[in-house]
């Protein structure tokens, strides 16, 4: 698999050794030792190749994933890496293939509502991440042709223990001070628990041959308000939680100055603000899952209530 020193990877790839599958990982960095590795990165294709030789299924889940940046690096990693790994498994007669996608790829400014995995749509999408990305699904769905079987799960909004994206984030700003609602963060959003997300792939992986071609969106099938989410994630870590709020016309004017500064700057780490966050923190986006489980046989067993008792008790013993 790709991406497999990502939370939500290590998760997959953890599970599959646990049930007995041989796991091949594919990374830049180091891989867990336990696990046969190769090192390199997914632009390269023949050390994708390499790496893909002698399996018999592919989870696809390194990606580019920023709300900045150049969009040749957004479209180099997440497209031209996509067109490689389909490219070396036609080549080694794979027959599995799991791109994990993002509902970005069909999130256009407009609420979602029990919304279900709308096609991807790369001209409609917002910044270099889903645009890529949608590029990149369009891409592994149009390769199934029966002797690859391919199925794209966009898990959304992943969190849990050991989170540096999206928890890490929110707490950082919130001990600082610098965490703020957008129009009082009453919008209502799925989130996914990153045990129920890892377990999604893993269903994904065993029935793709039933469901090739398809795409889902995966999620704890809980929709809260932006202010409740951001709250118990601040109470769980024990910082406080946002108090204040700002208009949304605010934060995308402020999102947008903040971006070109950045790429002008060339600055490292994600900026505070950009119009596709402020977009994201205030517009519903919440999905109806019957179709999801139905399909991919396949539910979440960590309710969210669980999942921040989860993640207070990490904090507690990190703080210990």
């Amino acid at each position: 698999m790709t991406g497999a020193t990502s939370l939500l990877g290590a998760g997959v790839a953890e599970r599959l050794v646990a049930r007995g599958d041989d796991v091949v990982a594919l990374q830049r960095g180091d891989a867990n030792p336990s696990w046969p590795h190769v090192r390199g990165d997914i632009r390269d294709a023949g050390i994708v190749d390499k790496a893909m030789r002698n399996i018999d299924a592919v989870v696809h889940a390194a990606a580019r994933v920023s709300v900045v940046g150049d969009w040749d690096e957004f479209e180099s990693v997440n497209v031209g890496g996509t067109q490689n790994v389909v490219d070396a498994a036609r080549a080694h007669g794979i027959p599995r293939l799991v791109q994990v996608s993002s509902p970005s790829v069909a999130h256009f400014g407009e609420p979602l509502m029990a919304a279900d995995a709308d096609p991807a749509d790369p001209d409609r999408a917002h910044g270099h991440y889903a645009r890529s990305k949608a590029m990149a699904e369009q891409l592994a769905l149009d390769a199934a042709d029966g002797s690859l079987d391919v199925v794209a799960v966009r898990p959304h909004l992943v969190w849990g223990p050991g989170d540096t994206q999206l928890v890490g984030r929110i707490v950082e700003r919130a001990a600082s001070g610098r965490l703020v609602l957008i129009d009082g963060g009453t919008a209502l959003i799925d989130t996914t628990y990153l045990d129920n997300a890892a377990d999604a792939l893993v269903a994904a992986l065993d029935r793709v041959h039933e469901v090739s071609g398809e795409a889902f969106v995966v999620s704890n099938g809980e929709p809260r308000t932006v202010a409740e989410l951001l709250t118990r994630i601040c109470h769980a870590a024990g910082v406080p939680g946002p108090t204040r709020s700002v208009p949304r016309s605010v934060a995308s004017g402020a999102g947008a100055v903040v971006e070109r500064t950045w790429t002008a700057t060339r600055r490292d780490g994600e900026p505070p603000m950009t119009r596709f966050l402020a977009e994201q923190l205030s517009t519903a986006h919440w999905f109806d899952q019957g179709r999801t489980q139905e399909q991919l046989q396949w539910a979440p067993k960590v309710p969210l209530a669980e999942g921040f008792e989860r993640l207070a008790a990490s904090y507690s013993r990190h703080n210990v």
